[in-house]
């Protein structure tokens, strides 16, 4: 068993973190921040667009039952990565897509899984995902913590996260049949 540790910002962090705490081999997925200027973070502060962070799930992993290819393969089925700075009407650079990676290794697979899915043309428009090398992390608030899971009725749940839930579910054995790993 050899545990790695991922970081993926996908817009609002409830999404992801939602569907990578799904997934078998992963041992935790935390909602928090990283990329900023500021030398903290957190919630108010990083939507007032003051700190210049990212909102990030970052995933400890046991990567001889998930690979980190798995991984964004999940990132880049749960969002769109086309969209600068924003994810539907989620709008602002703490919004933006981006792969925070942890060793060249990491760099390397997600350069590779970024020019497969250009090459084969799986979004109508350019990428435009961020790779960046990690920094410091800041643990969200405990209320952001499994917050879809702890709040299904409310309203942003309701009406972003749970459709893309359902279609997470749905498509991702087929994802990981899909030819982005296979070629």
């Amino acid at each position: 068993m050899a545990i790695q540790t991922a970081t993926f910002g996908a817009g609002c962090f409830w999404c992801l973190e939602a569907a990578m705490n799904q997934l078998n081999g992963v041992i935790q997925a935390l909602s928090g921040y990283m990329g900023g200027d500021a030398a903290s973070a957190n919630y108010r502060r990083v939507c007032d667009g003051d700190t210049g962070h990212a909102e990030v799930v970052q995933v400890e992993f046991d990567d001889s039952i998930v690979s980190y290819q798995q991984l964004c393969l999940v990132f880049f089925s749960l969002h769109d990565p086309t969209q600068l700075n924003r994810q539907g009407n989620d709008v602002g650079t703490q919004y933006r897509s981006v792969i925070f990676y942890h060793n060249a290794q990491q760099q390397q697979s997600a350069e590779q899984m970024m020019a497969q899915l250009s090459e084969k043309q799986v979004f109508d428009n350019a990428i435009v995902t961020q790779l960046s090398p990690v920094s410091a992390f800041y643990l969200a608030e405990e209320y952001h913590q499994g917050y879809f899971l702890q709040h299904p009725e409310q309203g942003y749940c309701q009406v972003v996260v749970a459709p893309k839930m359902a279609k997470f579910r749905q498509s991702y054995a087929e994802l990981l049949k899909s030819a982005v790993l296979t070629s």
